[in-house]
């Protein structure tokens, strides 16, 4: 560690659980962050500022002016160029830490490119917003025996998890099936910044205990929260449940590669499509649409606005639909302009 680092990280450095033996673990460490709105837009800041050597940021979503109340990276010259919100996070580090080694996937998570972008990182931090990729997380993570960080927050009221394979619970042993009935949404129950920024913390505190060699530190509890009722409940942490399908029979079902339904996006009047294997040429997609309606095109994503449908489309063949949750319509819109 040079003089610079030195002085950049003193505080941290000053603190007796990390030292400078933490600090040098952490500039060797690599965090990856799974989904970059609210939890993960505050994990990539708080990561970057602590010194984390190499973060890998994966997000399928764009920067819109509703998520600047909450999303720590953000600006308003992000949301009106429908920045890639991992590209715009990319960038943001790169001004707050030159120091590390940011890399923004915009992407969706599947159990295609898992391995890939999940397998370098040291811990994996949970800033996705539905059980279905969270299930792919905890198969993935359990499977390799690599720490993950759960958390989600809605309203006043968050939870946050830390899963260490072979020692705490895991995802499927808490929760052996996604919730059955209709939970509350950001757009349906609102959020206040508080609650994000509250569980966020406890995640990036546990993933600064690992990253600095002092993993023995954390505890398997659930920790909820509420900011505004008040209090803090922590539920006593439990060893892996030896009949747990997947830290228990080792069985992995999420990591199976055939093709993923279209996701309703949580908290928002939307649907994630993601049908095609081919790249799509953008430039050759706006000028196919031009006649049909707005279009409006750039490096990373092409919106098409067709009231009263909005569809924003990747150069991976992927797009999100606003304006309806169901799925079927999704579908058919796609095919229809999309092909």
């Amino acid at each position: 560690m040079d003089a610079a680092d030195r002085e950049r990280y003193s505080r941290q450095i000053l603190f007796p659980g990390i030292g400078e033996r933490g600090q040098e673990s952490l500039a060797r460490s690599h965090a990856a962050i799974a989904g970059c709105g609210a939890l993960g837009s505050f994990h990539a800041a708080a990561l970057a500022r602590a010194g984390v050597g190499a973060i890998t940021i994966i997000d399928r979503d764009y920067v819109e002016p509703g998520n600047l109340q909450r999303q720590w990276l953000f600006e308003e010259s992000d949301a009106a160029a429908a920045l890639p919100k991992a590209v715009a996070a990319g960038r943001r580090i790169a001004k707050i830490n030159s120091g590390v080694r940011a890399r923004g996937v915009v992407a969706d998570l599947t159990a295609g490119n898992v391995a890939e972008l999940l397998g370098p990182a040291d811990v994996i931090l949970d800033g996705t917003d539905n059980f279905e990729t969270r299930y792919l997380i905890n198969d993935f993570a359990v499977s390799r025996g690599k720490p993950w960080i759960y958390g989600g927050a809605v309203g006043s009221y968050g939870l946050t998890m830390p899963v260490i394979p072979g020692r705490t619970a895991c995802l499927r042993c808490v929760y052996p099936d996604p919730p059955s009935l209709i939970q509350p949404t950001c757009e349906t129950a609102g959020i206040l910044n508080a609650i994000v920024a509250a569980v966020a913390s406890f995640q990036v505190a546990d993933a600064l205990k690992i990253l600095s060699g002092r993993a023995d530190l954390v505890r398997g509890e659930i920790t909820a929260i509420d900011v505004w009722e008040g209090g803090i409940r922590q539920i006593q942490g439990r060893p892996p449940d030896p009949d747990c399908p997947c830290c228990g029979k080792r069985e992995f079902p999420n990591l199976d590669e055939s093709a993923r339904p279209p996701v309703r996006m949580c908290g928002r009047n939307a649907v994630q499509i993601h049908e095609r294997e081919r790249p799509i040429d953008l430039a050759e997609l706006k000028a196919r649409l031009e006649p049909l309606g707005e279009v409006r095109a750039g490096e990373f994503a092409l919106r098409f606005r067709i009231a009263p449908y909005e569809m924003t489309i990747f150069p991976d063949g992927r797009a999100i639909v606003k304006g309806t949750a169901d799925t079927g319509v999704a579908r058919s819109l796609y095919a229809r302009y999309v092909g």
